[in-house]
């Protein structure tokens, strides 16, 4: 079977359609999958290094731009549909999955006016314009909260969760220690602000580190920047004399949740999903522009099942960071409950109900022609 998964931007669109790959291949090395996205993508670098062959489309977002970066964006959705065109045709895939992302909305739309099998998957709580329009015209559509089911036809949206890639769940601590240079009986903080960094959680933290001075020898840090901050945050943490490791961004994440024994990071669907999936106490910093606040209602939620700690974005002190940190470090009573609560909340299990509706519809579609 020819699998043609589409869409990306940001790592939470692209590592929910990674996770669809791997499933794929892991049920038959003969299906071969194909990837969609945009050069300037985070997919244009990390697909040709999980082996997998990437086309690519000319697209950028209208929503939030200026009125002449909104024309020059519509003029790329019509480029976009011509390289659309052009890459289903010489791929011919038995079916097209859109994961989100404006390079999506081509691929995908085009893909049902050739009679090719579509169907989308939603991470977040409140779809995104491209999902809510493809969403109209696919023949399934999978959703991550039962919030969005609402906005998606009846009969067509299935309840599956958020597709986390296997090798997630397989980290190995001792491994992590060796890889990332750290203490492998220390107690971790693993820090990342979503697959380019977040400066405003970046510069938290290191105010943060004031306030924890006196754990300086129990305590250790393994914090992904973005490319902007790296250099600045790696001597703001030398500066400091804390433990720990520094990196603009982390391929092996399996690794970096497995020697992380707190996370604080945004509340995208996908680190959601990783990070219940796993059990992680976690403190959360939603990002506020995220479309329809979805970030803060992800994070809310987790709240409330008392899964993690969140902190607003304008209420966010490097001390109220640094309590939240302390208070997971000394309390392990605190810890435990929240590991039960954010598993309870997991669904290991979505990438395997994604590809058994994916498999069914594309057989479905090719009985009947």
């Amino acid at each position: 079977m020819k699998v043609l998964i589409a869409g990306g931007g940001t790592g939470g669109h692209l590592f929910p359609g990674l996770a669809i790959a791997e499933e794929l291949r892991r049920r038959d090395e003969r299906n071969e999958v194909f990837f969609v996205g945009t050069e300037n993508g985070i997919e244009a670098r990390i697909i040709p290094r999980e082996g997998y062959p990437i086309k690519f489309v000319r697209s950028e977002g209208i929503v939030g731009k200026s009125f002449g970066k909104k024309a020059r964006a519509l003029v790329k959705v019509l480029l976009s549909a011509l390289d659309a065109r052009r890459i289903l045709n010489a791929v011919v895939p038995d079916i097209v999955i859109g994961v989100g992302g404006y390079s999506s909305g081509a691929v995908v739309l085009i893909a049902g006016l050739k009679s090719i099998p579509t169907m989308i998957h939603e991470q977040n709580s409140v779809p995104g314009l491209t999902n809510r329009m493809l969403g109209k015209v696919v023949k399934r559509v999978c959703v991550t909260y039962h919030e969005s089911i609402t906005a998606f036809p009846m009969g067509r949206t299935f309840f599956t969760g958020n597709p986390i890639r296997a090798r997630i769940l397989k980290g190995d601590r001792e491994a992590a220690s060796r890889l990332f240079s750290l203490d492998k009986d220390l107690f971790t903080v693993f820090i990342f602000g979503g697959s380019s960094g977040a400066r405003s959680i970046n510069r938290t933290m290191v105010d943060a580190l004031n306030h924890l001075t006196d754990l300086r020898d129990r305590i250790q840090f393994l914090h992904q920047t973005g490319d902007r901050d790296f250099e600045n945050i790696r001597d703001a943490y030398r500066k400091a004399g804390v433990k720990g490791t520094v990196a603009p961004f982390i391929y092996q994440m399996a690794e970096a949740y497995a020697i992380g024994d707190v996370v604080v990071s945004r509340a995208g669907a996908t680190t959601l999903a990783e990070i219940t999936a796993l059990g992680k106490p976690a403190v959360l910093i939603p990002y506020p522009h995220a479309a329809g606040r979805h970030q803060e209602f992800n994070a809310v939620k987790l709240r409330e099942m008392g899964a993690a700690y969140m902190i607003l974005e304008d209420e966010m002190k490097g001390e109220t960071l640094a309590a939240r940190i302390r208070t997971l470090y000394e309390s392990e009573s605190a810890r435990t409950e929240m590991q039960k609560a954010s598993r309870g909340l997991g669904r290991p299990d979505a990438c395997a109900r994604i590809v058994d509706i994916a498999v069914s519809l594309a057989k479905t579609v090719k009985s009947e022609k």
